[in-house]
């Protein structure tokens, strides 16, 4: 677990990795899915809280249910996707901290307390929703990250009644590499990081 990984592996995850808009007519099967999964769910979260959820919506019916909360930019592009991932996040997360993190009373740090709960979620489930992006592009699928969408049209259409909130999407698929714009540039380490 000390080695640096091969220079192939970190393009595949990062360096040559792009956020697409358009992809093939190849689907996901369910086995892939759960996979993606299996891989993300070990990614680091505060006190193991894992409060992202993540609903996979692939079927014509689940795209149609979407759509109205989509902005106009990101409709056409979001109903091409083999699967578009709702990242959520359940607001009851530390209901499942005892079984999560059993070495303390870890529910009761979060249990009634609104904006350690919010906080945490956001953060937590951000986090595990990045995790599900590089876990995607190291199983060879590509994404396209969103947040132009209505939060409160998603939650009503798939999470009503529930404690699940959406967060953001992303939609994967297998990229198509010629409709790619030139990329962005990036910050330097000069602008965005500090050695103290």
């Amino acid at each position: 677990m000390s080695q640096v990984l091969d220079a192939a592996v970190l393009d595949q995850l990062f360096r040559e990795a792009r956020t697409f808009s358009y992809f093939d007519d190849r689907q996901i099967d369910d086995e892939t899915l759960k996979s993606l999964y299996d891989v993300l769910k070990f990614g680091p979260t505060s006190a193991n809280s894992s409060p992202a959820r993540f609903v996979f919506v692939r079927s014509p019916e689940s795209k149609e249910k979407l759509k109205p909360a989509l902005s106009e930019g990101n409709r056409d592009k979001t109903m091409a996707a083999p699967v578009t991932v709702i990242v959520a996040y359940d607001l009851a997360f530390y209901d499942e901290l005892p079984a999560l993190f059993p070495q303390a009373d870890a529910r009761s740090w979060f249990a009634g307390n609104d904006a350690v709960i919010q906080a945490t979620c956001l953060r937590n489930g951000s986090l595990q929703g990045a995790y599900l992006m590089l876990a995607a592009r190291a199983f060879g699928l590509d994404c396209g990250p969103m947040s132009g969408f209505d939060n409160a049209v998603v939650d009503a259409a798939f999470f009503e009644g529930t404690n699940w909130r959406s967060n953001f999407l992303i939609n994967l698929g297998y990229g198509v590499r010629e409709k790619l714009h030139p990329r962005n540039p990036r910050l330097p380490f000069e602008t965005a990081c500090r050695i103290v």
